[in-house]
């Protein structure tokens, strides 16, 4: 497409690169939910001694929350900051407006993946018995969920109605938190961004990504997205690609659930539907990271 209608002869780095944009060298990793994050926070971790930057995933964070008030986003941002140049920090957190709290803006890069198989791997996650045994050791009084909820099946979910697996576009309110909305973590803290699937909620996250983000890729393009975090990041991802195909076996295992039951292909059918602007998003995302990828390599696509 970007052949046919020459757009790839007007593609240039220096057009698509916002790390430029930043007011200080501190990364800002604000992953999104079910995204392969974890893979990411380990290959900065290998990157740390190589890049000579610090890495900080713990934070002053009190849990995973849609959104913030002002007071606890000015002190996440303040934290940020004082790290100081050459940090590099994680946390599931929606986007931050620096200049808000009279801060200097960090790059920011992030991760998607495909909207429907997120879920799926989120519904799977929240059922896992590690994850349940961290929680409950956190939080000693935490209810227990029953066992016919830990063998719930998906499909039967999906299919009879039940109010968890029910992704209705436009609510609010979430029977129980599922993370579906991966262009929240985009949008910010506007409550506009909560309604699931609105396009205006979507628009805005598009947005963000055009301005705010350096690079938001995916681990499903592996090679593409560790090419352009190498190029248009190399402050904090100088050697990712080689350093990540060394440790390809341990980064491609990272939270991964091996024993995810069968989920039927028009149960995900029934799913996509309630997901369209959600896939808009997703899309646009890869479409972005495929143009800053084909930027550095215009001689291995001819334009003629």
């Amino acid at each position: 497409y970007l052949k046919s209608t020459g757009q790839l002869r007007s593609l240039s780095t220096s057009s698509l690169n916002n790390t430029r944009k930043a007011d200080i060298d501190i990364l800002f990793f604000n992953r999104c939910a079910k995204v392969g994050s974890e893979s990411m926070i380990q290959l900065l971790g290998n990157l740390e001694t190589i890049n000579g930057f610090n890495l900080d995933h713990f934070g002053p964070g009190k849990g995973t929350r849609r959104n913030l008030p002002p007071r606890e986003q000015e002190r996440v941002a303040d934290y940020v900051f004082r790290l100081g140049a050459g940090s590099a920090y994680v946390e599931h957190i929606s986007w931050i407006n620096f200049y808000d709290f009279g801060l200097p803006k960090p790059i920011y890069i992030n991760l998607v993946r495909d909207p429907v198989e997120r879920v799926i791997s989120w519904y799977f996650y929240a059922r896992n018995a590690y994850k349940n045994a961290w929680v409950f050791r956190k939080n000693p009084n935490a209810n227990l969920k029953s066992a016919v909820w830990f063998k719930k099946d998906f499909n039967e979910c999906v299919r009879s109605g039940d109010p968890e697996c029910q992704y209705v576009p436009y609510t609010f309110v979430d029977s129980t938190g599922n993370f579906k909305r991966q262009s929240l973590f985009f949008c910010g803290q506007n409550l506009d961004c909560l309604p699931f699937d609105s396009p205006y909620a979507i628009q805005m996250a598009k947005d963000r990504v055009e301005r705010e983000y350096a690079v938001v890729g995916s681990w499903e393009e592996t090679n593409v997205t560790l090419t352009v975090l190498e190029n248009y990041i190399p402050l904090f991802f100088s050697g990712a690609k080689r350093v990540y195909y060394l440790n390809k076996e341990s980064l491609e295992n990272r939270n991964r659930n091996n024993r995810k039951p069968y989920v039927a292909e028009d149960v995900k059918q029934m799913i996509r539907k309630n997901f369209t602007n959600e896939y808009d998003f997703y899309h646009f995302c890869k479409q972005r990271l495929f143009k800053q990828y084909l930027a550095l390599n215009h001689k291995e696509f001819p334009i003629n």
